[in-house]
């Protein structure tokens, strides 16, 4: 099933059963994508081995985060202050997000750790960012439960959303520095109601998912509100690679007493760079099918214009479930025209 716009110009299709995860390997969800310079597909997940490295066909070409995968599990208490399984070993607390930097270089984000790894393609650690402690409730301080990266090719700077704890965006140099903050508690221009995804635009801008606030904000990179527009529950974004200029915001569904309504969130929507929508894809209602999300949590893309989404659909989903089991959470929508 291709989605796309009716003039025709730009179609996505699904790409069924993509990730060939090997037998004994548990994503619990996949809960966050990257793509390198090579068209490597990273996912950071929440199951036995934190990192997953997939070719563009979906085979695992690598894998690592966790010397004992086979030890069984543990429980922590996750964002929502819910009970969920941990499995031993794990180099992760509580994976968040993944990018893939300009060199190649992964940042990786724990949010119940509190803490920011930087490492090479084969996991070797080259930089921490956080104590492992947190900062003060809304203290505006690093961190508490960070949610994001985005690192700037010209620079090296490094910029972290700070969302479930704070309301706030932190600048670092290359080597680790802090710089400034911006952003406070709030839905007016500027401030936020949990910041939860980061992405540069160009060299010269930053666009943040300010999820419950229902919009994405745009910034200099000294945190100058530029503009912003809305999406349902944006909740993750990414742009486009080489010749292509288009920004991708993953939207997530609606709450718990709208269940059931079509047409809110469950979308990957497809944006130019002044927020005019090209294109969206994802069906109507949530579901496992190929056509479908659960609850989309991150969202990258490759440099033919493929888009990849995890979703956290244990959490939300899987969890609920009587019994309990993991979910999809893992997808690829090929663009076969635009």
């Amino acid at each position: 099933m291709a989605v796309g716009p009716a003039t025709g110009e730009t179609v996505y299709e699904p790409v069924p059963y993509w990730a060939r995860i090997p037998h004994g390997i548990w994503l619990q969800e996949a809960t966050s994508v990257a793509v390198d310079s090579a068209d490597r597909v990273y996912v950071f997940n929440r199951g036995n081995m934190p990192v997953l490295v997939f070719d563009r066909e979906g085979h695992v070409v690598d894998m690592w985060g966790n010397d004992t995968p086979f030890t069984g599990t543990e429980l922590i208490e996750n964002p929502y202050g819910t009970l969920t399984p941990r499995w031993r070993g794990c180099r992760f607390l509580h994976p968040h997000a993944v990018t893939v930097d300009h060199e190649d270089h992964l940042w990786l984000v724990d949010d119940i750790g509190n803490k920011i790894t930087k490492t090479d393609r084969e996991g070797n650690t080259l930089l921490v960012l956080g104590t492992g402690s947190p900062s003060g409730f809304q203290s505006g301080e690093p961190f508490n439960r960070p949610t994001d990266v985005a690192v700037s090719p010209l620079t090296g700077d490094v910029f972290v959303t700070d969302g479930y704890g704070n309301s706030r965006v932190h600048r670092y140099d290359a080597r680790g520095r802090h710089l400034l903050s911006w952003g406070a508690p709030g839905s007016d221009d500027g401030q936020f109601s949990l910041p939860h995804n980061i992405a540069l635009l160009g060299d010269d801008a930053v666009i943040v998912c300010d999820r419950e606030n229902h919009r994405v904000q745009v910034f200099s990179l000294d945190g100058d509100f530029r503009t912003s527009w809305h999406a349902h529950k944006a909740v993750a974004v990414c742009a486009g690679k080489g010749a292509d200029t288009h920004v991708y915001v993953a939207e997530q569904g609606p709450p718990p007493v709208q269940h059931g309504v079509p047409g809110l969130g469950h979308k990957v929507r497809v944006h130019d760079r002044d927020g005019r929508r090209v294109t969206s894809f994802g069906a109507e209602l949530p579901g496992e099918a190929p056509d479908r999300f659960n609850w989309p949590h991150s969202v990258a893309v490759d440099s033919e214009g493929s888009v990849y989404v995890a979703e956290v659909s244990y959490v939300e989903v899987g969890s609920k479930l009587t019994p309990p089991r993991e979910l999809v959470s893992l997808r690829k929508w090929r663009r076969v025209r635009g």
